[in-house]
């Protein structure tokens, strides 16, 4: 009987290990290292486009606060922007893949749509962290010569989760 007793004790650490070890394993594991490649990734981003980022909390304390700026939704007009977009926000889509170009017509756009003001502050946001659109419109500002360019990296997911009021188009 304390043969059974000690094999069943046996078998029930062991199960408890194994259980422990995989409760680790998805807590410390995969899901880890998926956070840490996303961070790395932004922080290449921001470092390649050269441009400020600004948290959720930060942009509303910015409009809260009446901040001189003009906030860029970059995503597309009508399956995005239309439906949802951070109040006073206009809009110019950009690509998701890094763009190491830029043609005459988007420079042109984006251009017209910054205005003359190279040191006004501009923030870019598009649907969420992993999103590159904003990416591509702040590094672009950045090549064009404008000097307060900030990405706002949690996009409309991130405003909407905080609460925040929401606008849409007409």
């Amino acid at each position: 009987m304390n043969t059974r007793k000690n094999l069943f004790g046996l078998i029930m650490a062991a199960f408890f290990v194994v259980s422990l070890a995989s409760g680790a394993q998805a807590f410390w594991g995969a899901k880890e290292l998926d956070t840490e490649q996303s961070a790395v990734t932004f922080a290449n981003e921001v470092k390649r486009g050269g441009y400020g980022i600004v948290t959720t909390k930060e942009l509303k304390t910015w409009i809260d606060e009446k901040k001189s700026m003009l906030i860029v939704d970059t995503m597309p007009f009508e399956t995005s922007y239309k439906k949802q977009h951070v109040p006073g926000a206009v809009q110019i889509e950009f690509p998701i893949p890094e763009m190491t170009t830029l043609d005459d017509n988007k420079k042109a756009e984006l251009l017209k749509l910054l205005g003359p003001d190279k040191d006004r502050t501009v923030v870019f946001y598009c649907g969420f962290v992993k999103c590159t659109r904003s990416h591509n419109a702040a590094m672009w500002a950045v090549k064009l010569g404008y000097k307060n360019v900030y990405r706002h990296p949690g996009g409309i997911k991130a405003w909407g989760q905080a609460g925040y009021p929401i606008e849409s188009a007409k």
